[in-house]
Order: C-alpha cells, then structure tokens, then sequence
C-alpha cells in the first residue's frame, strides 16, 4: 500500500511469479540493510537481482559503484529510466541471469575484490553460494537476504535439524552471522515466509583447515547423504572405496562414536574424520 514508509511496484510491472519475484518495498528495512552492511565510499558492489532500484539507488549514493545483475528485462528497462532521471550515473546494469553470466569478467574491470548484496529467491539461492564461493578470490564479502528457513540453515549449530552438510562446508569457507529479520510484511507481494539478511565474511574462513578440501567436502555431503542413519552407515554407502570396518576404524581413531548421526559432529570433528581417512586411504592403496 503507497505511503510514506513504503516503496510500491508500479501497476503495470506486476511481479513475475516465475522468477521468484517479490519487491523490497519497507524504506525502514532498506535503510537499515543499508547502514549495517558496513560499505564504504571506496567500495563496487555487485547487486543481484535490483528489480525497481529499492536497494540500488540508496546503495549508489553510499559507495563508488554497483554493478547490478538483472534477469527480467522490464525491470532492468524501467531501473535504467529512473536512475537516468535522477542523475545516477555510478550504477551499471547488466540484463543477465547471475548464474549464467560471467561473472570474472564483470568483476576484473574492477580494482581489487568487490562485494556483493541481493534479496535471493530461494530457488536459487543455493547454486548461486555456489558461484559465490567459486569466484571468492574476486568477492570478498556479502550481505544476502534468504528465506528464513535457508537462513537458519547456513547459521545452525550442531544438533539441530536444520545443520547439514551446507552449514559445514559453508561455514568452513566463510564467517557468516544474522544482520536482520525482514518480515513477509515488508514485501510486494507478501512473500509465504519471512526472510533473513545475512552476512558472509568470504575472508574469515574456519581456523583450522583440513588437508584435502576437496576430500573434506566429498566426506561431509557423504556423512549427511543418509541423514537418517549412523555416520558410519552413511559414509559406508556413499565413501565406495573404503570398506565399512576402515571407516569404524577411521572414526574410533578420532574419538567418534560410529553410532552417532552426522548433525551432532562439529567442523573441527569433520576436519579430523576426512584427514584420518585421506591418510588412511593412503596407506591401503600403498
């Protein structure tokens, strides 16, 4: 509804349904997403997804320029025509899918890492953490808007239902922590859930590192591959070169109990788990 503490679609730009779209339209929200993402005047900022310009045109007047990725091309039209009308010039807009488009190229024009910030439909919200973290040595943090429930995925602890796989490789890679809770309220068309905006700090990866990254991720999705069963029963399925008795070995030698489930193993015991097996397999190749 138009009012001063809001920020409406116009009339004939409805909300593509089949691209996730729900418009950003609580000023509140925008300025204080704004003011705790913590950019600075220096700073290119990569936006994903800017629809109508809710975040970008505050955003443009904050940092030293954004570089905004948009699928739906009416939008990126109708952006192109405010910011010419409000003589914003330090916005440039790319009509491309931000999982298509390459990304290496954008972001090398610039000098040094640049940052990024996005209100993600969940649909992709996954394969794009994925480009994320495979251009990490070119984005050096983000502050990303989820749903709640994918949010609370990437912030669990140990234990819970919702700590898996992602939450561990994620985490390992990254230091993210909780910014702020958007209501459903806050967007146009209200949204079945609420959302979360996160931060992800690409530069404070965990600590300790294990000694293979790639064997540690292949460990990590093999222990939650069979949530439901024993971390050495799932590993023992999905781990097909090590026989089941080298995994209870790999596991008692790490002070693991083999009848534990993946959820209540912590990084640092992962870590341990996929060193002590990668040495392991080692030695029975030998």
């Amino acid at each position: 509804m138009p009012g001063s503490k809001t920020v409406c679609s116009r009339d004939d730009l409805r909300p593509n349904k089949r691209l996730g779209q729900h418009f950003l339209r609580d000023r509140s929200v925008i300025n204080e997403i704004i003011e705790r993402s913590g950019f600075i005047e220096s700073d290119s900022v990569l936006e994903i997804g800017p629809g109508l310009g809710a975040l970008t045109i505050p955003l443009a007047g904050r940092v030293n320029r954004v570089l905004a990725v948009e699928k739906d091309g009416r939008l990126t039209e109708t952006l192109g025509q405010r910011l010419s009308q409000q003589g914003i010039a330090n916005v440039t807009l790319i009509n491309d899918d931000i999982l298509k488009v390459d990304l290496r190229k954008i972001i090398e024009r610039e000098e040094g890492k640049i940052k990024a910030i996005g209100n993600l439909p969940y649909n992709i919200s996954s394969p794009f953490l994925e480009r994320l973290f495979n251009h990490r040595h070119l984005i050096s943090m983000a502050v990303l808007m989820f749903q709640y429930e994918f949010a609370e995925r990437l912030l669990a602890s140990p234990g819970g239902k919702e700590y898996g796989a992602l939450t561990v490789l994620i985490r390992y890679d990254a230091d993210v922590s909780p910014l702020i809770h958007v209501s459903r309220d806050s967007f146009y068309p209200r949204p079945k859930v609420g959302s979360m905006v996160v931060r992800i700090d690409m530069e404070g990866m965990h600590a300790r590192r294990s000694a293979d990254d790639r064997f540690f991720s292949m460990v990590v999705k093999g222990a939650f591959a069979h949530r439901r069963k024993t971390i050495l029963n799932s590993l023992g399925r999905t781990l097909s070169t090590y026989e089941s008795i080298e995994i209870r070995d790999a596991l008692n030698i790490c002070n693991i109990d083999p009848m534990r489930r993946a959820e209540t193993l912590d990084i640092d015991e992962f870590i341990t788990l996929a060193d002590t097996l990668k040495r392991m397999g080692a030695i029975y190749s030998y």
